[in-house]
């Protein structure tokens, strides 16, 4: 993952706001983590890092627009990226031995926030778990690959799994509720 550390030591108390648009920093993730998305409209983070006690408090915004394929057909699916988030993140103390790698860390008496790795989080957050070109998408033909959201395929799928062969002439009668 791209690293984009920011030194947040020395932020006012009312907070500073920083804006992070490098495509690059999304590019090396997608690559880093074999995902088929690519821009349609660039990724763009902006955030306010305010301190508060023993920590700072993250609020921001993400958004862009996303291509991928389709779960089911594989044609290009949009997907929108709008995801507003809010952290805490608790500062190390100076010397302690950190447990678990968190997105602040400090060196001497500078504190750095892990941005890259605090938006990537976010993205990953805001992206479906099965992206669909639509609702209805009917999917590829288990036989002979044809998109059948353009109609039925020539081989008819017939090629049914075997397994299944019991079944195929299973009825369910329906009880008539009174």
């Amino acid at each position: 993952m791209a690293g984009l550390w920011l030194d947040i030591t020395d932020i006012p108390a009312e907070g500073r706001e920083f804006t992070v648009d490098d495509p690059e920093l999304w590019a090396v993730g997608l690559r880093e983590f074999h995902m088929d998305f690519s821009a349609v409209a660039p990724l763009s983070a902006t955030f306010r890092v305010t301190p508060v006690e023993r920590g700072v408090h993250v609020t921001g915004r993400l958004t862009g627009r996303m291509e991928t394929p389709c779960d089911r057909c594989t044609a290009p699916t949009p997907v929108e990226v709008d995801q507003p988030f809010e952290l805490f993140e608790e500062e190390p103390l100076s010397g302690e031995e950190q447990v678990e790698p968190g997105l602040l860390r400090r060196t001497g008496r500078t504190v750095e926030l892990d941005a890259a790795g605090m938006l990537w989080e976010e993205f990953v957050l805001t992206l479906p778990v099965k992206p669909l070109c639509s609702e209805g998408c009917k999917g590829l033909c288990p036989s002979c690959g044809k998109d059948l959201n353009a109609g039925p395929c020539p081989c008819g799928g017939t090629d049914l799994d075997p397994r299944m062969a019991a079944l195929r002439g299973l009825t369910i009668a329906k009880k008539d509720q009174k």
